[in-house]
């Protein structure tokens, strides 16, 4: 993943690297190297030979800032391609052509925008001296915001210096802080134009845009929705939770953000069209045996379970059940049992066996396992006292101090000297000696 252009970093287009896995340069619709990125499906049709190209074209710059610009000039631009473009401010800025030709008309209509409105140009294609000046401007970033943070940390501000983005000519950063209120930094502005000799502009950005800027992995293992594909944040409430039975556990529902996490909202609707169906009204029901009272909900099977007070063991009841007890209370009449659920029991499937698999010798290590097994188990069990062999009698003769009697064949041979390795030590202390007496 990543280009110098997206969170993420690393470059991807014509300036950097390829990114890794399609090597397309960027210009490839499975969002492996941009956050943003737009497949463009009008790629392979033949325009008409009288088309008129569309003027306006999107370019994507670091993080989620993508804007329209004119193509005065008619330059031919492919996506991908680096352009220097008419920033708000003076100078140039560079950036990743994104989208051109028709599909911009269907961008700009998503994002609510007429064409009239458009008015930055397209001032050219990036030259090497262009590219050199933005990499060098692209270094200097992680400098630039340590130093930064630093400097608002001296003053005391309650603000966190989260990003930095330098315009492509190096003449202006901006800065992108988080901060619970109003921040007076206009010391802090006199002091980084001292220090950096560029223009400052600072811009407050919300907690979700951090994480959408920074970038990181989720508790679900994969990356981050809103630094790879999510480009509107919509509020979430405690409610979404709620309504999908989730524990109102903060520490499991916040993001990496701080906030409610955004994948809370996902099948919310998927809930709220099942819910329907499900009164929301019934805690409890009166019978004849007692109170019982709701304990749980199981939305997709449209499941309800209720217990008596002192009861461990949970009914479950259908939600017409539920409705049709919860009608007759009304009429003042409690029936004598509740009428449980017969649930389905699980039937466990046999595992199928396949020609298949025993393709690298599966069951020969499962077999030598077994056997292997089989052998410690014999190792631990010990015969009984009177099944127990006994001792062989070089060992009786040994150890009562006797020495073994030779056999006719050694007994022309010499004797030879041999050495006991570790010492026993007998009553005294002392080392005993083969004859069994200790040696004081």
């Amino acid at each position: 993943m990543g280009c110098s252009s997206c969170s993420s970093g690393g470059g991807c287009g014509t300036a950097g690297t390829a990114p890794a896995g399609c090597q397309n340069h960027g210009t490839c619709g499975t969002s492996g190297c941009n956050k943003l990125n737009v497949y463009d499906w009008l790629a392979d049709m033949d325009m008409p030979t009288n088309y008129k190209p569309f003027d306006i074209v999107e370019v994507r710059f670091k993080g989620s800032r993508k804007e329209f610009y004119v193509n005065h000039e008619n330059l031919y631009l492919e996506m991908g391609e680096m352009v220097a473009v008419e920033p708000n401010t003076g100078g140039y800025d560079i950036g990743h052509v994104s989208v051109t030709g028709e599909l911009v008309r269907l961008q700009l209509k998503k994002n609510k925008v007429t064409a009239e409105s458009v008015t930055k140009k397209i001032y050219r294609k990036v030259t090497d001296a262009d590219i050199k000046k933005w990499q060098a401007a692209k270094d200097l970033e992680w400098e630039t915001m340590h130093r930064a943070r630093k400097l608002a940390l001296d003053l005391g501000l309650s603000m966190k210096i989260s990003d930095v983005d330098y315009q492509g000519d190096k003449s202006k950063a901006t800065f992108y802080y988080t901060a619970e209120g109003r921040v007076d930094f206009r010391e802090l502005i006199k002091r980084m134009a001292e220090a950096f000799r560029i223009r400052i502009e600072m811009r407050q950005i919300g907690m979700r845009q951090e994480a959408s800027r920074l970038g990181g992995i989720g508790s679900c293992g994969r990356e981050l929705c809103c630094s790879t594909w999510l480009t509107d944040f919509k509020t979430v409430s405690t409610s979404a939770a709620r309504y999908q039975n989730l524990s109102l556990n903060t520490l499991k529902l916040a993001g990496q953000c701080g906030k409610l996490k955004c994948c809370l909202n996902y099948e919310l609707d998927s809930y709220m069209d099942a819910l329907k169906d499900i009164p929301n009204n019934i805690e409890r029901i009166e019978t004849q045996r007692g109170t019982a009272y709701l304990q749980k909900t199981d939305i997709f099977k449209k499941l309800m379970w209720f217990t008596y007070p002192g009861e461990e063991n949970w009914i479950p009841l259908t939600t017409d059940r539920v409705k049709e007890i919860h009608q007759l209370n009304k009429e003042g009449v409690r029936p004598e049992e509740i009428g449980a659920v017969v649930l389905e029991e699980v039937v466990e499937e046999k595992p199928v066996s396949y020609d298949y698999e025993n393709v690298v010798g599966q069951d020969s290590l499962t077999r030598l396992d077994e056997r292997n097994k089989k052998k410690r188990r014999s190792k631990g069990k010990q015969k009984p006292e009177g099944q127990r062999p006994g001792p062989k009698p070089e060992n009786k003769a040994r150890n009562a101090g006797q020495s073994t009697p030779p056999s006719p064949a050694d007994e022309g041979k010499p004797k030879s000297k041999k050495r006991f390795r570790g010492n026993r030590r007998g009553k005294s202390g002392g080392t005993q000696q083969p004859g069994g007496t200790p040696n004081q």
